[in-house]
């Protein structure tokens, strides 16, 4: 339990370094490349980031496994070369999910909706995570007795009339996924109250946590990135995380449905209604 504290600590210290270190470049001149996609961006401010928050880790679990967003080489204290990033979360041992800067567009535009987020894992499971907004001033963080939104407690939403509901919508949807995208809006607006997008999986789950959505529906795949520590902050809120078939949430389950639990079943038929499953 010390050591499932300890990480939990060092994520919320890694976080804010990481987040710092971004903060610098926000709504400064950045010189914007692309990764799989146009709408797919990456800076320099990412990729500094992500060394923080390495150098940050490194500093406590030198040996640890690194799962990151970025392909820049991590590294270590003092600069020495770390071992390299690993692409998935070992099946044992203790590893790191790094996203130094999720809501990369919304970065690059000068909006405030991004965050750096950080997940520490034991044996695949989550024991400690961090995602810190620096634009709006609030870190939002879990650990093995608690989560809080700046040190007040995090709880999700009591909203209990899924009519009433709030859902963000997470994920990116490119020219071909047109449809899905329209089907699902439509299904959440039909069997739900309304649907917000902003940009961040990460900030969209923190969202859910500390009460302010009621829920956060994504139905592709995810990397664990945008998605593990996220779903910590949820359940440790008290909320619910599963599948699209509702069943339990797991780094490789296909897609995310989440809610404040009070009818979650609710929010899985509206995804299933929308994507016709």
């Amino acid at each position: 339990m010390a050591d499932a504290h300890r990480r939990a600590a060092t994520a919320e210290r890694a976080a804010r370094a990481g987040g710092a270190v971004a903060r610098q470049s926000f709504r400064e001149d950045l010189r914007v490349e692309t990764k799989a996609d146009v709408m797919d961006p990456v800076t320099e401010a990412d990729r500094d980031a992500q060394r923080q928050v390495i150098a940050t880790i490194r500093e406590e679990f030198p040996g640890d496994a690194i799962i990151a967003e970025e392909d820049a080489l991590p590294v270590g204290v003092d600069g020495e070369e770390a071992d390299p990033l690993v692409e998935t979360l070992p099946e044992t041992g203790d590893a790191w999910v790094i996203d130094p800067i999720d809501g990369t567009t919304n970065f690059t535009r000068g909006l405030h909706t991004w965050v750096t987020s950080i997940a520490a894992a034991v044996d695949r499971e989550p024991v400690g995570a961090a995602t810190y907004a620096p634009a709006a001033g609030n870190v939002y963080t879990a650990g093995p007795e608690s989560a809080t939104r700046d040190g007040t407690t995090l709880s999700v939403s009591e909203t209990e009339d899924p009519e009433t509901f709030v859902a963000g919508v997470v994920g990116r949807w490119l020219a071909d996924g047109a449809t899905e995208f329209g089907g699902l809006s439509e299904g959440l607006v039909e069997h739900l109250g309304d649907s917000r997008r902003f940009g961040s999986m990460q900030a969209t789950l923190a969202y859910l946590a500390d009460g302010a959505l009621d829920a956060v529906v994504g139905p592709m795949d995810h990397a664990p990135w945008d998605s593990v520590a996220g779903v910590y902050l949820v359940r440790s809120a008290g909320g619910t995380v599963t599948d699209l078939d509702g069943d339990p949430w797991t780094v490789d389950s296909e897609g995310l449905v989440a809610s404040n639990g009070q009818a979650h079943d609710a929010v899985v038929d509206a995804v299933a209604a929308g994507l016709d499953r």
